[in-house]
C-alpha cells in the first residue's frame, strides 16, 4: 500500500473556525456552571449542546476532517489484526506465569546466596 503525502494548508477560515470551536466549548461550560440555579436539565442541556455545536465546528474544519480519517484508517488496521485463538491466549498466559514463578526463585535464591555470603562469610554478623 503506498501512501502518499498529504499537504495541509492552515487557512485563515481554518483557523476561525477552530478558535470557535474553543469558544463554543468554554461557552458551554460557563452556561453549565452559570445556570446551575435553573435546574438540572437546562443546565445539562446547555453543556451538552455547546459541546456538540463545537465538536460540529471543529468537524468541518481541517483539523476536524483528518481527526476523522485518522479514526477510520486506525479501525481499518484493527480489522487487519489476527487476534489470538482462546487456547494461544490460555498458553501464552501460563507462559508468562511459568516465567515469573521462575524468574522469582531465581531472585530469591540470588538474594539469600548474596545475603549469606557478605552477612555470614564476609562481616560475620550471624556468627
Amino acid at each position: 500500500m503506498a501512501t502518499s503525502q498529504i499537504e495541509t494548508v492552515n487557512t485563515n477560515a481554518d483557523k476561525a473556525k477552530l478558535a470557535f470551536a474553543v469558544v463554543l466549548a468554554v461557552a458551554a461550560i460557563v452556561a453549565f456552571y452559570l445556570l446551575s440555579t435553573q435546574g438540572p436539565v437546562l443546565q445539562w442541556g446547555a453543556l451538552l449542546v455547546g459541546l456538540a455545536a463545537a465538536v460540529a465546528v471543529f468537524g468541518i474544519s481541517e483539523s476536524g476532517r483528518q481527526l476523522w480519517a485518522f479514526g477510520r484508517d486506525s479501525l481499518r488496521e484493527v480489522r487487519k489484526v489476527v487476534w489470538p485463538t482462546r487456547k494461544e491466549a490460555i498458553q501464552m498466559t501460563a507462559y508468562v506465569f511459568a516465567f515469573v514463578a521462575i524468574m522469582s526463585i531465581f531472585l530469591w535464591l540470588t538474594d539469600k546466596t548474596l545475603e549469606w555470603v557478605f552477612f555470614d562469610l564476609i562481616l560475620g554478623w550471624r556468627k
